[in-house]
C-alpha cells in the first residue's frame, strides 16, 4: 500500500508539473501573440518592411555575426542608384539597399554611414561629385554601427579626405579586434561618441544617442533638415535587425534603446524618420516620389509625430515577442 501511495503521489506531482508547464506555455504564447498584434497595428501600411523583418521573419544576417571576410562584390546593377537631393540640406548618396546621407552645413558636410567597401567609392565619392559637392568638404563621418555594410567607406574618407570618423566605443573595439572582417584595412580609431554628444559643423548639429542592441555601440541620431526653408526634425535609427546573440539580456538592451529613442524623438518634436536601410524607412521609394512632388504637397519623408512614435512601437513590440520566445519550453 505504501508503494502504491508513493506511486500515486509521484504521478500527481508529475501531472501538476505538466499542467503548470502547459499553462506557462499557453500564457507565454498568448503574450507573444499580443506583442505581435500590437506591432502589426502600430506598423499599419507605413512600416511593413520593419514588421516583416522583425516580427514575421526575424532572421539573423550571418556575415554581421562572425569575423569573416566579405564575399565578392555583387553585380553593380543590384546596388547602384543615382544620388539625389532629398531636403534643402540633406542628400542621398546610398545604394538600393543601404543608405548613406550627406548633411550639408555652412562649413562643410557631415556624412552619415558609408555603405560597403565595394560601392562607397562610386556611390559616395562619385555621388557627391555628381551633386556638385567636393568630397574633401566632408569634415565628419558618423557611423551608426560597425557592421561592414555601414563602415565600408570610412577608411577611404579618412585616408583620402581627412574626414573625422565618429563611432561608439564598443564598435571601435569590435573593429580593432576583427581579424578577417576588413581585408582592405580598417579606419583608425578617432572620435569615440558619447551619449548626448553633438557633432557640430557650422550652422548644423547632429545629436548622438547611444542605442545599444543591434550592436553594443549603436548610435542613433536627431538632427534638423529644411524643406523649402521649413525646418523639420529627423530621427535616425542606427540599428534595427535582431542579428545579435539571442539572449534575454541583449533583447532587454534593445528594448530599452527603442524606448529611449522614442522618448528622444517625442521630446524633439520629430516628424521625419530615417535609417541606414531602405528596408526600414522606404528611402528609395520616397526619393522616387519626390521626383513627381507638386508644389504644396507634403514631403514623402515627413510622416508626422504619431507615425514616428509608431515606428518605435513596432521595433519594441517585435523585440518583446522575440524575447518571450526564448523562454518558451521546448516542444
Amino acid at each position: 500500500m505504501q508503494n502504491l501511495a508513493a506511486n500515486v503521489g509521484a504521478a500527481l506531482v508529475l501531472f501538476a508539473s505538466l499542467c503548470g508547464t502547459s499553462a506557462f506555455a499557453q500564457n507565454t504564447a498568448e503574450a507573444i501573440d499580443a506583442h505581435l498584434v500590437a506591432a502589426r497595428n502600430a506598423a499599419g501600411f507605413d512600416f511593413t518592411g520593419t514588421l516583416a523583418r522583425l516580427c514575421v521573419a526575424p532572421a539573423a544576417v550571418p556575415n554581421t555575426l562572425r569575423d569573416v571576410a566579405p564575399g565578392p562584390a555583387p553585380a553593380r546593377d543590384t546596388w547602384y542608384i543615382e544620388p539625389a537631393k532629398v531636403f534643402d540640406n540633406l542628400y542621398f548618396v546610398g545604394s538600393k539597399i543601404h543608405n548613406s546621407w550627406a548633411l550639408t552645413s555652412s562649413e562643410g558636410i557631415i556624412l552619415i554611414d558609408t555603405l560597403w567597401t565595394y560601392n562607397s567609392e562610386e556611390e559616395i565619392v562619385g555621388g557627391l561629385k555628381k551633386l556638385g559637392f567636393d568630397p574633401a568638404k566632408v569634415k565628419y563621418v558618423i557611423i551608426s554601427h560597425s557592421h561592414p555594410d555601414h563602415v565600408g567607406g570610412a577608411k577611404l574618407m579618412q585616408d583620402r579626405f581627412g574626414s573625422r570618423i565618429v563611432m561608439g566605443g564598443p564598435d571601435w573595439d569590435s573593429i580593432e579586434k576583427s581579424v578577417n572582417g576588413y581585408p582592405g584595412g580598417k579606419p583608425k580609431r578617432d572620435i569615440v561618441a558619447e551619449d548626448g554628444q553633438k557633432i557640430t559643423l557650422g550652422d548644423t548639429a547632429v545629436t548622438l544617442i547611444a542605442t545599444p542592441g543591434h550592436t553594443p555601440g549603436t548610435l542613433s541620431m536627431i538632427f534638423t533638415v529644411k524643406d523649402n526653408g521649413k525646418p523639420l526634425t529627423v530621427a535616425y535609427s542606427g540599428g534595427t535587425a535582431f542579428n545579435f546573440p539571442s539572449t534575454t539580456a541583449n533583447f532587454d538592451a534593445y528594448i530599452k534603446s527603442q524606448s529611449k529613442m522614442a522618448a528622444a524623438a517625442a521630446a524633439a518634436n520629430v516628424t521625419v524618420f530615417m535609417s541606414n536601410h531602405s528596408e526600414f524607412d522606404s528611402a528609395t521609394t520616397k526619393i522616387r516620389l519626390l521626383a513627381s512632388r507638386k508644389p504644396g504637397e507634403p514631403h514623402p519623408f515627413e510622416i508626422g509625430k504619431e507615425a514616428v512614435a509608431r515606428y518605435f512601437v513596432v521595433t519594441g513590440e517585435c523585440a518583446q515577442a522575440a524575447r518571450l520566445k526564448l523562454t518558451q519550453p521546448p516542444k
